[in-house]
């Protein structure tokens, strides 16, 4: 998977999941655009990539907002002139609640962030992959949105939402010599799983994450270099006659019905 002379996009780069494959493209030879809100570590992301003798920026945006995911694009592209990788991650998990119970204003928030971001992502940069006539994408949808995830409806709706739009999209710009795909990470060992375990059981969170792991068929997490080896391999040439589909990489969490959300509450 060499990316020697590609130019990589990705949104929620500067921590986890989006920080890992910053840095694997980086490797690999790409030119990196690192997008995050939180500025200090979306600029320590390209730094360390520029230290190590990559090429990346970073450019500050909140993903909801069409003009800052316009002023993004409009960035990579006078930067490095084209986008071939488009790497359509940032997302947040919200609370842990019923849906009997859940906040309306969390929901909105959650679905803003991972269904209208990703949307909006889509909106502005497959003009410019359509007129290149390649390129790859790849949006973070998850295993909530294959399965339920009892206490998270928010976060299940969302997902599922990212896996309609990425089924959507991919069927209406194959033929332009660009692909769309979804990656589904299960578990993986970032904050965002560690603020899931606090939630589920604030008195023993590490009791949770325990128990999380024992119900994983490889008992252990997924890492973020592990989701990041996917995204890339879904941008390579590899995969150059994939499209619309959701790969899943979760410790084999769905090919056990999802058990392991229920087993961390107990």
């Amino acid at each position: 998977m060499d990316f020697t002379g590609k130019v990589a996009l990705i949104t929620g780069g500067g921590n986890g999941i989006g920080r890992a494959t910053a840095m694997a493209f980086a490797a690999r030879g790409a030119k990196v655009m690192v997008v995050d809100r939180d500025a200090a570590a979306g600029e320590a992301v390209a730094g360390a990539i520029r230290q190590q003798g990559g090429d990346a920026r970073f450019t500050a945006a909140d993903v909801t907002r069409s003009a800052e995911v316009q002023a993004y694009v409009k960035a990579t592209l006078d930067a490095f002139g084209k986008i071939d990788c488009f790497f359509n991650n940032a997302g947040i998990e919200g609370k842990v609640a019923p849906t009997s119970e859940y906040d309306e204003a969390m929901f909105d928030q959650i679905m803003s962030v991972n269904v209208k971001g990703v949307f909006l992502g889509l909106r502005h940069v497959l003009p410019v992959m359509i007129r290149q006539k390649t390129g790859a994408v790849v949006n973070t949808a998850s295993v909530a949105g294959l399965v339920g995830n009892p206490g998270m409806p928010a976060y299940s709706a969302s997902k599922h939402a990212v896996i309609g739009l990425t089924k959507s999209a991919s069927g209406e710009v194959a033929r332009d010599g660009v692909r769309i795909n979804a990656v589904c990470p299960g578990p993986v060992d970032t904050r965002m799983i560690h603020s899931v375990q606090a939630q589920l059981d604030p008195a023993d969170p590490a009791g949770a994450e325990a128990r999380y792991r024992a119900a994983l068929p490889t008992g252990r997490y997924t890492t973020p270099e592990e989701i990041a080896n996917m995204v890339l391999f879904l941008c390579s040439d590899l995969a150059s006659n994939t499209t619309g589909g959701q790969f899943v990489v979760d410790s084999g969490r769905t090919a056990t019905g999802g058990a392991a959300t229920q087993a961390a509450k107990k």
